[in-house]
């Protein structure tokens, strides 16, 4: 079944758009394979990205949407990201990146196409575990800059994940959040008892 992406702002497509456009920007990221790219860089397969701040020990989670991110496409794959963030003034360029999840996004995206359920797919990640995952969202018809995991969603870690969790193989939110509740470390604030 084919993904079905969620639609972009257009301020943050038109923002990275200016940005491959622009030669100090694209000369000036620290992203080798994009200034070395041949032919035209295009931005593709728009993602939210939201950000899973805490988990609680239920496995109920909470979720901010942090930006979106897209893939730059040259030739027949991706060579970098770019990252798109909310300001007052709305949706601006923030930076081109490349990196090993820029392939893994892409490798999760093309395994998830096989699935013979439709997702609308996000990405997730999770600061406290150093992990980022492909959220597979059930709710077609949702506006992919909301929500938070539903127990039937699937999340796939990308690589590289954390030890002990395999990466590209696909959780049900149910059964992988209750287990990251014992994997995150709390965030101890100063003056706070320990």
């Amino acid at each position: 079944m084919p993904l079905h992406l969620p639609p972009a702002p257009a301020p943050a497509l038109r923002s990275v758009l200016t940005a491959l456009g622009s030669p100090t920007a694209v000369r000036e990221a620290r992203t080798p394979a994009l200034r070395a790219a041949q032919g035209p860089a295009t931005p593709e397969l728009p993602l939210p990205v939201h950000v899973l701040d805490r988990i609680t020990p239920e496995g109920v989670s909470a979720t901010r949407l942090a930006g979106w991110r897209f893939l730059i496409r040259c030739g027949d794959h991706a060579v970098a990201a770019a990252e798109t963030m909310l300001t007052p003034d709305g949706w601006t360029f923030s930076h081109f990146f490349e990196g090993p999840y820029v392939a893994s996004t892409e490798l999760a995206l093309r395994q998830s196409e096989t699935m013979s359920q439709p997702y609308q797919p996000r990405l997730l990640s999770m600061p406290g575990l150093y992990m980022l995952t492909l959220w597979l969202h059930g709710d077609l018809s949702a506006d992919g800059a909301a929500g938070h995991p539903a127990a039937t969603d699937l999340l796939v870690p990308l690589a590289p994940a954390p030890p002990g969790i395999a990466a590209h193989r696909p959780h049900r939110v149910a059964e992988l959040l209750p287990v990251l509740t014992h994997r995150v470390t709390p965030v101890r604030l100063m003056g706070s008892p320990a």
